[in-house]
């Protein structure tokens, strides 16, 4: 009845004539997108969603239309994803509200990138090529938007995969952005099956075949990989330290003590055997632990990892003061006394029996809730902007640094630690795979969002970056969902959100690369090319027709 309705070139009929309106197009296609997105379990969805908006696109014939009906179906689809952003929690402040609620409304603008250049390269080639180059166009649009400050590539179209068991493990070959090619041409083959065959036969059609072949052979490799075993090279036992804090109220002062108290007192519980590595989550004490004042928390970290032989990685604070004014990086910022220093959302990993402590600092910014974008070219952004937990204006870490863990048994462990939402870049975390990482390690604080989507997708995603890499992957997050994830996806032990608790399970190292570790560029760079192509080939016209008519 809907592809009958939108599809059928009769006078329309006033009564079903809004079933013919893009606002109801819209309405099917968003809201089929958004029920394929995790956590729902309707991923498969996806395949056919965007055919009714494929079928209106054909009719359209003006960028203007093209774009209306785009960022209709594409608003919907956010909304149904990303409500959460804003937090909506009773503690939840004012700014991140409106920049969710902002997010919202914003974020479907993107989306316009690539149905743009379906338009400029179908006025070259005509309709039906251009669309065969759509899938390209997202795909290029999707990586486009991670190269911004402003990026938020949280509804990359192959996440909606995150938690499929078998079609997902084609992401060793394409990574996620070969899924979101795979799911824009279904969709296609699907639309094409309908207008060559018409609503009645299109499963005759050699397009219906396609429809089918792609993501069953897709799914079939999946049923293959899942089965494989992915043995490591050495396996470790890792405790997982969940702590289950308020994280708007852990930011306030006087506290720290019990906070330290608590995290021990986790620690001890997540020892099961000889324990090489305890985690903790991101920003586990809202301190700068290393730069003076803590230095008995120190102290006190040192001592458990001596008397337990093991050793502590946690998400913290941390921050580099500078007081030679012949000294200061560019980026450093200035403190009331005059004093300059640069401050990182980071990781930090006490080794038993050293006293170097490995630092990371978080690169991946969230925009505006970490940093304000373009804040170094555009200084007074610094001041209209702030989130006010302090969180809102890290500096951005400088390298893909490894963390080198030190084992029981004297060897060490390359480890692979991002934060937060940096694990949702797939070619970024790729980049520590490509430097050598063992073994992935996410922290995070997803509590911000209550029990809501948002905690649950992102733990989805992580999936994914296991995949995409064969390795084992370590998630600690301050409210859940903390756990283990195997080389094929799998849980092999994972909390419950909003809990207090600690685990402990067995983590493998691995060194093998798959072909989308060595190449995680391959596809967005691929599709980047046809992208450039299709749209300077417009201009390329548009400069040959002005020249003609100046001539005549």
């Amino acid at each position: 009845m809907i592809f009958s309705n939108i599809y059928s070139t009769r006078p329309a009929d006033k009564s079903n004539s809004f079933f013919r309106t893009d606002l109801f197009i819209a309405l099917v296609s968003g809201t089929g997108l958004g029920l394929a997105f995790p956590p729902l379990p309707f991923s498969y969805l996806a395949l056919i969603a965007l055919v009714p908006y494929l079928i209106a696109l054909d009719k359209k014939d003006s960028l203007a239309a093209i774009n209306k009906l785009t960022y209709l179906t594409f608003l919907i689809f956010n909304v149904i994803t990303l409500y959460w952003v804003g937090s909506w929690t009773k503690e939840a402040d004012t700014f991140l509200m409106i920049s969710g609620g902002v997010l919202v409304f914003f974020n479907p603008l993107l989306f316009l990138i690539p149905s743009t250049a379906y338009y400029m390269t179908g006025k070259i080639t005509g309709k039906g090529k251009s669309l065969m180059l759509l899938p390209f166009f997202w795909a290029a649009y999707e990586f486009l938007y991670t190269l911004t400050e402003f990026r938020f590539p949280w509804l990359t179209l192959g996440n909606v995969f995150a938690e499929e068991k078998f079609i997902v493990q084609s992401a060793d070959i394409t990574g996620v952005y070969g899924l979101s090619i795979l799911i824009i041409f279904a969709n296609i083959f699907l639309y094409r099956a309908i207008k060559t065959r018409g609503k009645k036969y299109f499963y005759r059609s050699a397009w219906f075949f396609a429809f089918i072949a792609l993501p069953l052979t897709a799914f079939i490799y999946g049923i293959i990989k899942s089965g494989d075993e992915f043995s490591a090279d050495k396996y470790i036992n890792v405790g997982i330290v969940q702590p289950d804090l308020n994280p708007w109220n852990k930011w306030e002062s006087g506290n720290l003590d019990e906070q330290a108290e608590l995290y021990l007192s986790l620690s001890e519980k997540s020892l099961k055997g000889k324990t090489d590595m305890i985690v903790w989550p991101e920003s586990a004490m809202p301190v700068y632990l290393l730069s003076g004042g803590n230095e008995e928390i120190v102290a006190e970290i040192k001592r458990f990892t001596e008397k337990y032989g093991t050793s502590i990685l946690t998400g913290m604070p941390h921050a580099f003061f500078y007081y030679d004014e012949n000294n200061i990086p560019e980026d450093a910022k200035k403190t009331p006394s005059g004093s300059y220093y640069q401050s990182y959302n980071s990781i930090l990993l006490f080794n038993r029996g050293q006293h170097n402590i490995d630092q990371y600092g978080k690169i991946k910014l969230v925009p505006f809730g970490e940093k304000v974008p373009y804040v170094e070219k555009i200084p007074i952004l610094g001041r209209w902007i702030k989130w006010n937990v302090g969180i809102s204006s890290w500096n951005t870490g400088k390298d893909t640094t490894l963390l080198r863990l030190k084992m029981r048994d004297g060897t060490e462990a390359k480890l692979g630690g991002v934060i937060c939402i940096e694990s949702i870049y797939p070619d970024f975390v790729a980049q520590f795979v490509k430097k050598g990482a063992e073994l992935l390690v996410v922290v995070t604080n997803d509590s911000w969002y209550g029990y809501s989507s948002g905690p649950f997708q992102h733990k989805a995603f992580s999936r994914i970056r296991a995949i995409e890499n064969r390795r084992w992957l370590v998630r600690c997050a301050n409210g859940g969902i903390s756990g283990i994830i195997s080389p094929n996806g799998d849980y092999t032990i994972k909390t419950e959100l909003f809990t207090q608790t600690a685990i402990n399970g067995k983590a493998g190292l691995r060194q093998e690369l798959t072909f989308y570790s060595r190449y995680p560029l391959l596809v967005p760079v691929f599709s980047l090319s046809i992208f450039a192509w299709g749209v300077l080939l417009f201009y390329l016209k548009k400069i040959q027709l002005l020249l003609y008519r100046n001539k005549k």
